[in-house]
């Protein structure tokens, strides 16, 4: 990992240090996108499945996953895998069913009875990335809160493999979670496919799920479209920054920082440290746990890119990591527990020497799908809430208009909209006809 003092940085220095280098790259990606999007939308199956072949390197004679194909990958996964899985949906329901909102329905003043319900998103569409490595755990993240929220349609997407299939793991996770409606679609096709919808992918309202920088921008362009779908976050490749004092384990602190490293070459780590002691053996342990990792080469070309940054102090170090807005954020201090309020721009927090992230990408209960490239600082992680919506009721009294009435009368006419303002002062005329008792009705 290059090495750094902050204090020694300019502060042009330090935005370029913190800059996610994926943001720099691929100049020509949003118009390659944008190809891909409207070669779907034109050729829809017959599109995906051209592209299927030159990107994934397949061909395949159909796009869905049939039941036949889900009952034999029920067959080839592990009975303790299975087993794994199961205890990670039951940790995962118990935290996100906690997040189901309650309705709001309340007088905001005599007669006013102002209402907020939730609905589900009918139509979701739900990405599993593959790239070198299948990843059920995507499922379960996004399969557990859209079934708790009650989605109506839920479409899944994930590359297929050399042989055309979908890992098998993966469709089990699906298959615990009641999710049936599978393609093996990967890429911005996949998103264009459950955007816009083929002869064979429903079309959805909502995109879900992590991905490269070629899905994240694909999710970004068909939001912008009004006859495309909404997505949950930007999300790309996955990141780490631990803050870490002399009372850190440094190989905690370096098993950490590979377990991100190794998702691939464009994952982003980092290590602030207020002990330059504890830096140098962070470096020592990554170099003998990183020779062990089967992923060491992928492991390797993400430290090689990622840094280590000796700060003064903890507020220092608080500083440099609110300013980064890591995914994950894994705190290894003395007293994790008295910076928490301070923590302003983070994805998912782990704190304290035996949290590690591990738990959070699998089994603690929280969901890892996250904002990455910064955009922590306005987006927060996955929750059931993402797959829900929220819609407003009212309902007025005849007093609750007359006493309200003369306000919106009021705010209407100062902004010249004439007909808002006779919407009320009509309502408000019959009444008075109607307490004379010459209404005609």
């Amino acid at each position: 990992m290059r090495r750094f003092s902050w204090s020694a940085l300019s502060a042009e220095e330090k935005n370029r240090l913190l800059r996610r280098p994926a943001l720099e790259e691929r100049p020509g990606l949003g118009e390659a996108v944008r190809g891909i999007l409207a070669e779907v939308r034109a050729g829809r199956d017959k599109a995906v499945l051209k592209l299927t072949e030159a990107h994934d390197r397949v061909r395949l004679s159909r796009l869905q996953v049939t039941p036949k194909e889900l009952e034999e990958a029920k067959a080839q996964v592990d009975t303790v895998v299975l087993q794994a899985m199961k205890r990670a949906v039951a940790q995962l329901e118990t935290f996100h069913r906690a997040q189901l909102p309650k309705t709001i329905d309340l007088e905001t003043s005599p007669g006013i009875r102002c209402q907020r319900q939730w609905r589900a998103v009918e139509r979701v569409g739900l990405y599993v990335p593959a790239g070198s490595a299948p990843l059920p755990s995507t499922v379960l993240m996004l399969g557990v809160p859209s079934a708790l929220a009650g989605c109506g349609t839920r479409v899944l997407c994930s590359p297929p493999r050399f042989d055309g299939t979908i890992d098998p793991h993966i469709l089990v996770a699906a298959a615990l979670c009641g999710i049936t409606t599978i393609f093996k679609i990967g890429g911005a096709q996949a998103v264009a496919a459950m955007a816009y919808g083929t002869e064979s992918v429903p079309k959805v309202d909502k995109i879900f799920g992590p991905g490269n920088a070629w899905v994240t921008q694909a999710k970004i362009q068909v939001a912008q479209d009004p006859e495309g779908a909404a997505y949950d976050m930007p999300a790309g490749p996955s990141e780490v920054l631990v803050l870490a004092d002399a009372t850190a384990d440094p190989d905690f602190v370096a098993a950490d920082l590979l377990s991100q490293a190794e998702h691939g070459a464009d994952s982003q780590v980092v290590l602030v440290a207020t002990d330059s002691g504890v830096i140098t053996e962070v470096e020592k342990a990554l170099a003998a746990q990183l020779e062990k990792l089967p992923r060491h080469e992928l492991a390797r070309q993400a430290l090689e890119k990622g840094f280590a940054v000796e700060v003064r102090d903890v507020a220092e170090a608080l500083d440099v990591s609110n300013a980064y807005a890591p995914e994950h954020l894994i705190v290894q201090l003395r007293d994790p527990g008295s910076i928490v309020s301070r923590i302003q721009n983070a994805g998912s927090v782990f704190l304290g020497p035996w949290s590690p992230e591990s738990v959070g990408d699998y089994a603690s209960g929280t969901n890892h799908v996250l904002p990455t490239y910064g955009f922590a600082r306005t987006y927060g992680g996955l929750s059931v809430e993402s797959f829900l919506k929220q819609i407003t009721f009212q309902e007025l009294t005849e007093n609750g208009l007359r006493d309200i009435g003369p306000v919106v009368e009021t705010l209407a006419a100062i902004e010249g909209l004439e007909a808002h303002r006779q919407a009320v002062s009509l309502r408000l005329a019959k009444l008075g006809r109607k307490n004379r008792g010459d209404a005609r009705e």
